[in-house]
């Protein structure tokens, strides 16, 4: 909130009198305190040191606590923080709690405690600055506590749990998010419906912390139990961070779709709230569409299309169409001139398995026309280790997409033609259906069956009349025989091309 705000909300609180005669002694008093305070503000931008002095010098004009003894002592308290006078900035924030309790009105301190709390969590930029934020947020629950304000005990609670999730201090932060939780539930456990913004706030926390820690069990749960929470009107920055870690917990599980789905509505959400996090975000939706083999281009919907040149996002939307085309050489190039992609922890983790697919189609294409090649003609062609060859090649020949033979030693592969496999089992087939034909000639064919007389030729005669039946004798050789077993097995066997 700036200055002026504060000015005019605190002007909306005064109750103006219109009886001049009485009252000239303490209108100049008024205008004077006023007068000091304006110049402290002309001040604060040129002589910050000097304005903090003048700021603190409205109260002591004041005979009784009021607005503007207030007020200066809020201008006060942030440039001292801004100057890194840690020590007395807590110092005074003590004095300005007196005021909350009868010196301005109750919705105007919490406005302005809930305001100031906001400053100095957003100028905090190191060590000493967090140990003073974390006195800041003693004091105000303390003082609070005995005003009975809920909803600002809530507010500096959560503050204060985002501070220790900054800081990494688990403990603290599972001791304090189970303190809030139970705040904002009923007598019988169940969510307060009436307390679902700061439920889902809190579940934003929770799921932050168990996302870092790896605890994708209990992730999942309070992300699904989150998503339940419909009393809420929650902030969309909020929401932004819960469908973000239902993202990344999905892609641990390596569930590419619903990845994608939570990464595009928080993506939608952060933009709505204006958050910075919205192009991070994009960055992970691009990742997903890679990991799915998807063809369909994310800047293609109307929420993102806006993105698609942004310079922030142009290393991640040429990475997308390399892949997309299967341009190992342009994919490699743009993720060896784009290093600064890594330094989020999740693409870097994640981008590996991107880069081993595109790997492993690009080897499957290289090798494609050969029967014969070497593992250096791959690291060679495709500029990666001989190792990682090894180990795609493998994979490939294991997952049977190559049917071959490697030879560690030689770094060799010897590739099966599919051709040639089909040629042999044909051959096979064709084999087994003439010994099975040749082996029913033999035993069962009565043609090739001698008489019981033994002879070459037999007779059969009758009353008057002689018969005779020629009978092939495979003992026998001679031109009859061998024409017979000629035209015999001419008319069945199987021709070359004939599978049986």
């Amino acid at each position: 909130m700036s200055d002026d705000d504060d000015f005019m909300q605190d002007s909306d609180q005064e109750e103006y009198d219109f009886e001049y005669e009485d009252d000239d002694e303490e209108q100049g008093g008024d205008v004077d305190i006023e007068n000091k305070y304006y110049n402290a503000k002309q001040m604060k931008g040129d002589n910050p040191e000097e304005a903090v002095d003048e700021f603190l010098g409205v109260p002591a004009l004041e005979e009784e606590k009021g607005d503007w003894g207030f007020k200066g002592l809020k201008q006060a308290i942030k440039l001292e923080f801004k100057l890194k006078r840690y020590n007395k900035a807590v110092e005074h924030y003590q004095e300005l709690l007196t005021y909350v309790k009868s010196a301005v009105t109750r919705n105007y301190s919490e406005k302005s405690i809930n305001n100031m709390l906001d400053f100095i969590e957003k100028d905090a930029e190191d060590a000493d600055a967090h140990r003073c934020m974390e006195k800041f947020y003693a004091l105000t629950l303390e003082s609070f506590q005995s005003t009975n304000n809920e909803r600002l005990w809530l507010k500096t609670n959560i503050k204060l749990a985002k501070l220790w999730l900054e800081r990494k201090d688990y403990r603290q932060l599972a001791d304090k998010v189970r303190e809030l939780h139970k705040s904002c539930q009923k007598e019988d456990g169940t969510d307060d419906p009436s307390k679902g913004t700061y439920s889902l706030e809190i579940y934003s926390l929770e799921i932050l912390m168990y996302a870092e820690t790896r605890n994708t069990k209990r992730l999942k749960a309070l992300y699904q139990r989150a998503l339940k929470v419909r009393s809420a009107v929650p902030h969309p920055k909020i929401m932004g961070i819960i469908r973000e870690c239902g993202g990344k917990m999905h892609m641990s599980e390596e569930n590419w779709k619903e990845a994608q789905s939570d990464f595009f509505e928080s993506f939608k959400n952060y933009d709505e709230a204006g958050s910075l996090q919205r192009i991070q975000v994009l960055k992970y939706l691009v990742l997903t569409t890679m990991l799915m083999g998807s063809d369909i281009n994310p800047f293609d919907s109307q929420e993102t299309k806006p993105y698609k040149t942004d310079p922030r996002i142009s290393a991640m939307t040429d990475l997308v169409d390399a892949y997309q085309r299967d341009d190992i050489h342009s994919y490699e190039k743009i993720l060896q001139n784009n290093k600064d992609l890594l330094a989020d922890p999740f693409i870097a983790e994640n981008i590996d398995e991107v880069t081993r697919n595109m790997r492993t189609k690009a080897v499957l294409k290289l090798v494609a026309p050969y029967t014969r090649f070497t593992l250096a003609f791959i690291s060679k062609q495709l500029k990666i280790s001989l190792l990682e060859v090894q180990d795609i090649v493998s994979f490939l020949i294991v997952d049977k997409k190559l049917h071959g033979k490697m030879d560690q030693h030689h770094g060799t592969v010897e590739v099966e033609s599919h051709t040639d496999m089909d040629r042999v089992q044909a051959m096979r087939e064709w084999s087994a259906a003439i010994g099975s034909l040749w082996a029913t000639v033999l035993n069962d064919g009565e043609g090739f069956k001698s008489d019981e007389s033994g002879g070459q030729y037999s007779s059969m005669g009758g009353e008057g009349q002689a018969s005779q039946r020629m009978s092939w004798n495979p003992n026998v050789v001679g031109p009859k025989a061998g024409k017979a077993k000629g035209k015999g097995l001419a008319g069945r066997l199987p021709s070359a091309g004939s599978k049986g």
